[in-house]
């Protein structure tokens, strides 16, 4: 028999007595800490770098110079646990902050400079912040944050964050001397395990500085051995434009929201100045779908006006394409100076996919394809994945691009095996909104459109690769001719010399036979593993 709804459960306490909590955006991630990535000490240690450098490269970009990052572990004590109390600091050239942004930008969960319509790293707001909380919560200590404006006063705070409040919480406020650069330095104790997150620490530096090759990064781990990353290139990407929003882009949610922010009187303003690439006739079309007058008053709109708008925004079909200035691809120059400087290839080739768009959202895929070099087989398809310039380590296999490269033949651009060659793929996308397929933000659903411009990226890529590998290929095979036609020449010469007293010349008959383009080939030992017949 079932108990009544006030039948006393669960220690004696009723049902209908149960008290409902309210908690902040801070103690949520506290709770669950492992959707941002900080599950268990190995991740954590990852995560905070990743996070924390993340920062720095944006802080670095905004103010419109190359990254330069200074990263520093220490192993301070172990713990019974297996794990170890850790000590990270981490410097940056970047725009610097006032007294006033340090504690808002450093601690509260879900403060940003990142929500608006523009290409960037992160978007909530959340990684770095929930890095120094995780090393709150793991070791009660607080972290401290250094930063100034070139030739302000140098500011450092020692603070904790309110987990319950999601407010910050400063101990010790400190003003040093006068700034001769900005710059921004944080520094935070936090339980992890370096030992066993080694590898995809030093792995996400490398493919970072082969996403951003004008940045300067330097690790120190806590052995004592010293990571350097240089820059190749002064030359940074273009910084990206805000704009509004694509009517393509929106649902109802936000739709209302833009409303309630909006100054403009009428409806048809409103359209007109909170959307992109919308004029006088486009804004009565939509309006004329909608049912609604081009005059009435913005204030007076009832909801089902507002549906009908929605709805309307949804159907027509003839806005224009979203404006692409609000991104900031690597560019081809960029991408293939970042795979030299760190694989050094033989054969490197990047494209710039155009622009194309999502959800109303626009996007560009950028793919390359490095050979030979420094790159050795690997038994398993080598493909660096990046979106928004943030390389992704994890789940590789369920990313689209790993799909698309999977389903091409590449016997039909000269390639035997992806797994048995020496050849490298890459991946970058970047867009407002990354169709990540999970919360965890490591690899990129399916989607028709991005997977359409992965394919025909690599198909191009593919196709200079398969020229390089033909003139290859075909100077080898004629240096392995050469060299048993300069064998054969040798015993002729020997012979016409026996009988006129005269030994014509090795190297003009080479040349008679192979060309000026192959002078000299075969010279040397028998690198051709055995005769051909």
């Amino acid at each position: 028999m079932y108990p009544s709804w006030s039948s006393p459960l669960r220690g004696g306490r009723n049902l209908r007595r149960e008290r409902i909590e309210e908690i902040s955006a801070a103690d949520f991630f506290y709770r669950n800490r492992a959707i941002a990535g900080f599950d268990n000490p190995v991740r954590a240690t990852y995560t905070i770098v990743r996070e924390l450098v993340e920062n720095s490269l944006d802080a670095a970009e905004e103010a419109g110079v190359p990254p330069k990052i200074m990263i520093t572990m220490d192993r301070v004590e172990r713990r019974e646990n297996g794990s170890d109390l850790m000590r990270i600091s981490i410097r940056d050239n970047g725009i610097g902050l006032s007294a006033d942004e340090i504690p808002r930008a450093f601690g509260k969960v879900f403060t940003s400079s990142k929500y608006r319509l523009i290409q960037s790293r992160g978007t909530f707001g959340l990684g770095g912040t929930m890095a120094l909380l995780y090393g709150q919560i793991t070791t009660n200590r607080p972290f401290t944050i250094s930063s100034a404006k070139k030739g302000d006063y140098i500011n450092r705070m020692t603070m904790m964050i309110d987990v319950q409040k999601n407010e910050p919480i400063v101990i010790k406020r400190e003003v040093l001397g006068i700034a001769e650069r900005s710059f921004t330095a944080v520094e935070s104790y936090f339980e992890g395990s370096y030992a066993r997150a080694k590898r995809k620490i030093i792995d996400y530096l490398y493919q970072t500085a082969i996403v951003v090759p004008y940045a300067d990064i330097m690790f120190v781990d806590p052995d004592g051995v010293v990571f350097l990353f240089p820059r190749s290139t002064d030359e940074m990407p273009p910084r990206p434009k805000e704009s509004l929003f694509h009517p393509k882009g929106v649902d109802l949610e936000l739709l209302q929201r833009l409303i309630r922010a909006s100054r403009a009187n009428t409806v048809k303003g409103f359209l007109k100045t909170s959307f992109q690439r919308i004029g006088d006739k486009t804004a009565d079309e939509v309006l004329a779908i909608a049912g609604i007058p081009a005059d009435k008053k913005l204030r007076d709109l009832r909801k089902e006006e507002i549906e009908a708008l929605y709805n309307a925004l949804r159907s027509y079909d003839k806005f224009m394409a979203p404006d692409h200035t609000v991104l900031s691809p690597l560019g081809k120059k960029l991408l293939e100076e970042g795979i030299k400087k760190e694989l050094r290839p033989d054969f490197v080739y990047a494209v710039q996919r155009p622009p194309s768009v999502y959800e109303g959202h626009p996007f560009i895929v950028e793919t390359a394809i490095a050979y030979g070099g420094d790159i050795k087989p690997a038994g398993e398809i080598q493909l660096y994945r990046f979106a928004n310039r943030i390389p992704l380590l994890y789940d590789t296999t369920a990313d689209v691009s790993y799909q698309v490269a999977k389903g091409i033949n590449w016997s039909n651009y000269g390639i035997r095996s992806l797994e048995e060659e020496p050849i490298a793929l890459f991946f970058h996308i970047v867009s407002t909104k990354i169709p990540f397929k999970t919360v965890g933000k490591e690899y990129i659903a399916a989607v028709p459109e991005v997977e359409r411009e992965v394919e025909l990226g690599f198909r191009t890529c593919a196709r200079e690769l398969k020229l390089y590998l033909y003139r290859i290929r075909r100077k080898e095979s004629l240096a392995k001719r050469a060299f048993l036609f300069r064998r054969f020449y040798e015993i002729v010469a020997e012979c016409v010399e026996d009988i006129t007293g005269e030994r014509p010349s090795v190297e003009t008959l080479l040349k008679m036979r192979f060309g000026d383009l192959y002078e000299g080939a075969g010279e040397g030992e028998d690198n051709s593993g055995g005769e051909e017949g």
